[in-house]
Protein backbone atom coordinates (compact mmCIF):
# COMPACT_ATOMS: atom_id res chain seq x y z
CA UNK A 1 0.00 0.00 0.00
CA UNK A 2 2.82 2.41 0.83
CA UNK A 3 4.31 1.78 -2.62
CA UNK A 4 0.99 2.60 -4.33
CA UNK A 5 0.56 5.81 -2.34
CA UNK A 6 4.13 6.91 -3.15
CA UNK A 7 3.67 6.29 -6.89
CA UNK A 8 0.33 8.10 -6.86
CA UNK A 9 1.81 11.04 -4.97
CA UNK A 10 4.65 11.44 -7.46
CA UNK A 11 2.23 11.24 -10.38
CA UNK A 12 -0.02 13.94 -8.90
CA UNK A 13 3.00 16.15 -8.21
CA UNK A 14 4.14 15.76 -11.82
CA UNK A 15 0.68 16.73 -13.10
CA UNK A 16 0.56 19.70 -10.71
CA UNK A 17 3.99 20.96 -11.81
CA UNK A 18 2.99 20.41 -15.43
CA UNK A 19 -0.06 22.66 -15.02
CA UNK A 20 2.02 25.31 -13.22
CA UNK A 21 4.59 25.36 -16.02
CA UNK A 22 1.89 25.70 -18.68
CA UNK A 23 0.16 28.53 -16.83
CA UNK A 24 3.51 30.27 -16.34
CA UNK A 25 4.20 29.99 -20.07
CA UNK A 26 0.90 31.66 -20.99
CA UNK A 27 1.18 34.34 -18.28
CA UNK A 28 4.67 35.27 -19.45
CA UNK A 29 3.60 35.43 -23.09
CA UNK A 30 0.62 37.67 -22.25
CA UNK A 31 2.66 40.00 -20.02
CA UNK A 32 3.15 43.31 -21.89
CA UNK A 33 6.23 44.16 -19.81
CA UNK A 34 8.21 41.12 -20.93
CA UNK A 35 10.08 41.23 -24.24
CA UNK A 36 11.57 37.73 -23.98
CA UNK A 37 8.19 36.08 -24.52
CA UNK A 38 8.75 33.30 -27.05
CA UNK A 39 11.91 31.95 -25.49
CA UNK A 40 10.33 31.73 -22.02
CA UNK A 41 7.08 30.32 -23.42
CA UNK A 42 8.91 27.53 -25.27
CA UNK A 43 11.05 26.54 -22.28
CA UNK A 44 8.08 26.45 -19.89
CA UNK A 45 5.80 24.56 -22.30
CA UNK A 46 8.45 21.94 -23.02
CA UNK A 47 8.78 21.42 -19.26
CA UNK A 48 4.98 21.24 -18.95
CA UNK A 49 4.64 18.60 -21.66
CA UNK A 50 7.61 16.61 -20.35
CA UNK A 51 6.11 16.39 -16.86
CA UNK A 52 2.70 15.57 -18.31
CA UNK A 53 4.07 12.62 -20.28
CA UNK A 54 6.17 11.47 -17.33
CA UNK A 55 3.00 11.41 -15.26
CA UNK A 56 1.20 9.45 -17.96
CA UNK A 57 3.97 6.87 -18.30
CA UNK A 58 4.13 6.54 -14.54
CA UNK A 59 0.37 5.92 -14.36
CA UNK A 60 0.75 3.24 -17.05
CA UNK A 61 3.75 1.69 -15.23
CA UNK A 62 6.01 2.35 -18.23
CA UNK A 63 9.67 2.92 -17.36
CA UNK A 64 10.69 6.40 -18.50
CA UNK A 65 14.24 6.40 -17.20
CA UNK A 66 17.26 5.61 -19.35
CA UNK A 67 18.85 2.25 -18.60
CA UNK A 68 20.75 -0.65 -20.11
CA UNK A 69 20.44 -4.38 -19.48
CA UNK A 70 23.51 -5.90 -17.82
CA UNK A 71 24.93 -9.34 -18.57
CA UNK A 72 23.03 -10.66 -15.57
CA UNK A 73 19.75 -9.43 -17.06
CA UNK A 74 19.24 -6.60 -14.57
CA UNK A 75 18.51 -2.96 -15.38
CA UNK A 76 21.36 -0.53 -14.85
CA UNK A 77 19.96 3.00 -14.80
CA UNK A 78 21.90 5.87 -16.37
CA UNK A 79 22.93 8.57 -13.91
CA UNK A 80 23.97 12.20 -14.09
CA UNK A 81 27.43 13.10 -12.83
CA UNK A 82 25.84 13.89 -9.47
CA UNK A 83 24.09 10.53 -9.22
CA UNK A 84 20.49 11.35 -10.23
CA UNK A 85 18.50 9.14 -12.60
CA UNK A 86 18.31 10.34 -16.22
CA UNK A 87 14.69 10.67 -17.30
CA UNK A 88 13.42 10.83 -20.86
CA UNK A 89 13.42 14.24 -22.50
CA UNK A 90 10.28 15.36 -24.35
CA UNK A 91 11.38 14.14 -27.77
CA UNK A 92 12.12 10.67 -26.40
CA UNK A 93 8.67 10.66 -24.76
CA UNK A 94 7.06 11.50 -28.12
CA UNK A 95 9.06 8.85 -29.98
CA UNK A 96 7.99 6.02 -27.70
CA UNK A 97 5.46 3.56 -29.10
CA UNK A 98 3.28 4.14 -26.02
CA UNK A 99 3.03 7.90 -26.53
CA UNK A 100 -0.62 9.03 -26.34
CA UNK A 101 0.02 12.19 -28.39
CA UNK A 102 -1.52 12.32 -31.88
CA UNK A 103 0.65 13.00 -34.93
CA UNK A 104 -0.32 16.64 -35.44
CA UNK A 105 0.13 17.65 -31.81
CA UNK A 106 3.49 15.85 -31.88
CA UNK A 107 4.45 17.81 -35.01
CA UNK A 108 3.74 21.00 -33.09
CA UNK A 109 5.91 19.91 -30.15
CA UNK A 110 8.78 18.79 -32.37
CA UNK A 111 8.64 22.21 -34.03
CA UNK A 112 9.01 23.90 -30.63
CA UNK A 113 11.85 21.56 -29.68
CA UNK A 114 13.69 22.35 -32.92
CA UNK A 115 13.06 26.06 -32.48
CA UNK A 116 14.45 25.89 -28.95
CA UNK A 117 17.65 24.35 -30.32
CA UNK A 118 17.95 27.30 -32.72
CA UNK A 119 17.46 30.03 -30.12
CA UNK A 120 18.66 28.64 -26.79
CA UNK A 121 22.27 29.84 -27.15
CA UNK A 122 21.66 33.25 -28.70
CA UNK A 123 19.29 36.18 -28.40
CA UNK A 124 16.46 36.47 -30.92
CA UNK A 125 14.00 39.24 -31.66
CA UNK A 126 10.55 39.69 -33.20
CA UNK A 127 9.46 36.06 -33.28
CA UNK A 128 6.47 36.40 -30.92
CA UNK A 129 3.80 37.42 -33.45
CA UNK A 130 5.33 35.50 -36.34
CA UNK A 131 5.08 32.11 -34.62
CA UNK A 132 2.12 32.68 -32.31
CA UNK A 133 -0.13 30.28 -34.26
CA UNK A 134 2.14 27.40 -33.22
CA UNK A 135 2.18 28.63 -29.62
CA UNK A 136 -1.61 28.88 -29.52
CA UNK A 137 -1.98 25.34 -30.86
CA UNK A 138 0.47 24.11 -28.20
CA UNK A 139 -1.70 25.62 -25.44
CA UNK A 140 -4.94 24.17 -26.78
CA UNK A 141 -3.34 20.75 -27.26
CA UNK A 142 -1.97 20.77 -23.72
CA UNK A 143 -5.36 21.62 -22.24
CA UNK A 144 -7.00 18.84 -24.27
CA UNK A 145 -4.47 16.22 -23.22
CA UNK A 146 -4.28 17.03 -19.52
CA UNK A 147 -8.07 16.63 -19.37
CA UNK A 148 -8.03 13.51 -21.55
CA UNK A 149 -5.30 11.78 -19.53
CA UNK A 150 -6.10 12.96 -16.00
CA UNK A 151 -9.65 14.32 -15.93
CA UNK A 152 -11.61 17.43 -16.94
CA UNK A 153 -11.17 19.01 -13.50
CA UNK A 154 -7.45 19.49 -14.23
CA UNK A 155 -8.02 21.59 -17.35
CA UNK A 156 -6.45 25.06 -17.32
CA UNK A 157 -8.91 26.78 -19.67
CA UNK A 158 -10.94 28.04 -16.68
CA UNK A 159 -7.94 30.10 -15.52
CA UNK A 160 -7.33 31.85 -18.83
CA UNK A 161 -9.07 34.52 -20.85
CA UNK A 162 -8.32 36.57 -23.94
CA UNK A 163 -5.59 39.18 -23.46
CA UNK A 164 -6.63 42.78 -24.07
CA UNK A 165 -4.75 45.04 -26.49
CA UNK A 166 -4.01 48.78 -26.40
CA UNK A 167 -4.10 49.09 -30.20
CA UNK A 168 -6.27 47.79 -32.98
CA UNK A 169 -4.77 45.73 -35.79
CA UNK A 170 -4.03 47.75 -38.90
CA UNK A 171 -3.53 46.34 -42.39
CA UNK A 172 0.22 47.01 -42.14
CA UNK A 173 0.43 45.11 -38.84
CA UNK A 174 -1.39 42.04 -40.10
CA UNK A 175 0.76 41.95 -43.23
CA UNK A 176 3.90 42.11 -41.08
CA UNK A 177 2.62 39.27 -38.89
CA UNK A 178 1.98 37.08 -41.93
CA UNK A 179 5.28 37.79 -43.70
CA UNK A 180 7.47 36.41 -40.94
CA UNK A 181 10.43 35.91 -43.27
CA UNK A 182 10.95 39.66 -43.34
CA UNK A 183 11.34 39.93 -39.55
CA UNK A 184 12.77 36.62 -38.31
CA UNK A 185 16.51 36.02 -37.94
CA UNK A 186 17.88 34.13 -40.96
CA UNK A 187 18.73 30.94 -39.05
CA UNK A 188 15.22 30.78 -37.55
CA UNK A 189 13.66 31.36 -40.98
CA UNK A 190 15.70 28.49 -42.40
CA UNK A 191 14.56 26.22 -39.59
CA UNK A 192 10.88 27.18 -40.00
CA UNK A 193 10.97 26.77 -43.79
CA UNK A 194 12.76 23.44 -43.53
CA UNK A 195 10.40 22.05 -40.90
CA UNK A 196 7.22 23.25 -42.64
CA UNK A 197 8.54 22.00 -45.99
CA UNK A 198 8.74 18.45 -44.65
CA UNK A 199 5.06 18.45 -43.66
CA UNK A 200 2.26 17.52 -45.99
CA UNK A 201 -0.28 20.23 -46.79
CA UNK A 202 -2.80 18.46 -44.56
CA UNK A 203 -0.34 18.34 -41.66
CA UNK A 204 0.68 21.98 -42.13
CA UNK A 205 -2.93 23.19 -42.08
CA UNK A 206 -4.00 21.04 -39.12
CA UNK A 207 -5.05 23.25 -36.17
CA UNK A 208 -3.16 20.98 -33.76
CA UNK A 209 0.05 22.02 -35.52
CA UNK A 210 -0.74 25.74 -35.85
CA UNK A 211 -3.96 27.36 -34.69
CA UNK A 212 -4.73 30.16 -37.12
CA UNK A 213 -7.70 32.48 -36.70
CA UNK A 214 -8.98 35.15 -39.08
CA UNK A 215 -10.12 38.42 -37.48
CA UNK A 216 -12.66 40.72 -39.07
CA UNK A 217 -14.29 43.71 -37.42
CA UNK A 218 -17.88 43.03 -36.43
CA UNK A 219 -20.55 45.62 -37.19
CA UNK A 220 -23.39 45.36 -34.68
CA UNK A 221 -26.96 45.99 -35.77
CA UNK A 222 -28.45 46.11 -32.28
CA UNK A 223 -27.28 47.27 -28.83
CA UNK A 224 -25.49 44.54 -26.90
CA UNK A 225 -24.84 42.49 -30.03
CA UNK A 226 -21.09 43.16 -30.05
CA UNK A 227 -20.34 42.84 -26.33
CA UNK A 228 -17.81 40.05 -26.87
CA UNK A 229 -14.37 40.95 -28.22
CA UNK A 230 -14.13 37.64 -30.05
CA UNK A 231 -16.95 35.51 -31.40
CA UNK A 232 -16.40 32.11 -32.97
CA UNK A 233 -18.17 31.27 -36.19
CA UNK A 234 -19.23 27.72 -36.98
CA UNK A 235 -16.73 26.37 -39.60
CA UNK A 236 -19.37 25.14 -42.04
CA UNK A 237 -21.60 28.21 -41.89
CA UNK A 238 -22.18 30.54 -44.83
CA UNK A 239 -20.30 33.45 -43.24
CA UNK A 240 -17.27 31.26 -42.46
CA UNK A 241 -17.22 29.92 -46.01
CA UNK A 242 -17.31 33.42 -47.50
CA UNK A 243 -14.52 34.66 -45.19
CA UNK A 244 -12.31 31.71 -46.09
CA UNK A 245 -12.94 32.19 -49.81
CA UNK A 246 -11.94 35.84 -49.56
CA UNK A 247 -8.85 35.04 -47.54
CA UNK A 248 -7.81 32.27 -49.94
CA UNK A 249 -8.04 34.71 -52.83
CA UNK A 250 -5.90 37.27 -50.98
CA UNK A 251 -3.33 34.63 -50.06
CA UNK A 252 -3.06 33.47 -53.67
CA UNK A 253 -2.42 37.01 -54.87
CA UNK A 254 0.19 37.63 -52.19
CA UNK A 255 2.26 34.47 -52.69
CA UNK A 256 5.90 35.28 -53.18
CA UNK A 257 7.28 33.92 -56.45
CA UNK A 258 10.87 33.12 -57.42
CA UNK A 259 12.63 32.37 -60.68
CA UNK A 260 15.00 29.38 -60.64
CA UNK A 261 18.03 31.67 -61.03
CA UNK A 262 16.96 33.57 -57.91
CA UNK A 263 16.68 30.37 -55.88
CA UNK A 264 20.13 29.21 -56.99
CA UNK A 265 21.61 32.59 -56.04
CA UNK A 266 19.88 32.47 -52.65
CA UNK A 267 21.42 29.07 -51.94
CA UNK A 268 24.84 30.35 -53.05
CA UNK A 269 24.48 33.36 -50.73
CA UNK A 270 23.63 31.01 -47.86
CA UNK A 271 26.93 29.22 -48.32
CA UNK A 272 26.07 26.44 -50.77
CA UNK A 273 28.35 27.86 -53.46
CA UNK A 274 28.51 24.65 -55.51
CA UNK A 275 24.75 24.39 -55.91
CA UNK A 276 23.94 25.38 -59.49
CA UNK A 277 21.15 25.40 -62.06
CA UNK A 278 21.92 21.82 -63.11
CA UNK A 279 21.41 20.61 -59.53
CA UNK A 280 18.19 22.58 -59.26
CA UNK A 281 16.83 21.12 -62.49
CA UNK A 282 17.65 17.56 -61.39
CA UNK A 283 15.91 18.21 -58.09
CA UNK A 284 12.64 19.50 -59.52
CA UNK A 285 12.53 16.69 -62.08
CA UNK A 286 13.06 14.16 -59.30
CA UNK A 287 10.01 15.51 -57.45
CA UNK A 288 7.97 16.24 -60.62
CA UNK A 289 7.74 19.67 -59.03
CA UNK A 290 6.37 21.45 -62.11
CA UNK A 291 3.25 19.35 -61.92
CA UNK A 292 0.59 22.01 -61.09
CA UNK A 293 -1.17 19.61 -58.71
CA UNK A 294 1.89 19.63 -56.42
CA UNK A 295 1.46 23.32 -55.62
CA UNK A 296 5.19 24.12 -55.83
CA UNK A 297 4.87 26.88 -58.40
CA UNK A 298 2.95 28.41 -61.28
CA UNK A 299 3.46 29.28 -64.94
CA UNK A 300 2.90 32.95 -65.78
CA UNK A 301 3.14 34.03 -69.44
CA UNK A 302 5.33 31.05 -70.37
CA UNK A 303 7.71 31.58 -67.42
CA UNK A 304 7.78 29.25 -64.43
CA UNK A 305 7.82 30.74 -60.94
CA UNK A 306 8.45 28.84 -57.71
CA UNK A 307 6.62 29.34 -54.42
CA UNK A 308 8.08 29.39 -50.87
CA UNK A 309 7.01 25.76 -50.50
CA UNK A 310 9.53 24.72 -53.17
CA UNK A 311 12.21 27.04 -51.81
CA UNK A 312 11.94 25.22 -48.47
CA UNK A 313 12.54 21.86 -50.15
CA UNK A 314 15.57 23.19 -52.04
CA UNK A 315 17.01 24.67 -48.86
CA UNK A 316 16.50 21.42 -46.94
CA UNK A 317 18.11 19.51 -49.81
CA UNK A 318 21.17 21.75 -49.55
CA UNK A 319 21.28 21.32 -45.77
CA UNK A 320 21.14 17.54 -46.14
CA UNK A 321 23.94 17.63 -48.73
CA UNK A 322 26.09 20.44 -47.39
CA UNK A 323 29.33 18.51 -47.93
CA UNK A 324 28.51 18.34 -51.60
CA UNK A 325 27.49 21.97 -52.04
CA UNK A 326 29.72 23.86 -49.61
CA UNK A 327 33.20 24.94 -50.62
Amino acid sequence: MSRVRRVGSVKLELVSKSREAALAAVQVFNNPLITFKSEMFIVNMIIAWTYLLHAHYRSQKIEYRYYEITSSGRKKFDKTKHGADKYWELERCLNDDNSPIDKDAANNLRFLIGLRHEIEHQMTTKIDDALSARFQACCLNFNDYIKLLFGNELGIDKYLSFSLQFTSLTEDQTTTMQEYRDILPAHVTRFVDGYDGNLSEEEYNNPRYAYRVLFTQKIANHPGQADKVIEFIKPGSEIATNINKTYSTIREKEKTKYRATTIVKMMNDEGYSRFNMHHHTKLWKKYDARNPTKGFGIEVEKYWYWYEKWLSIVRQHCVNNKRKYMT
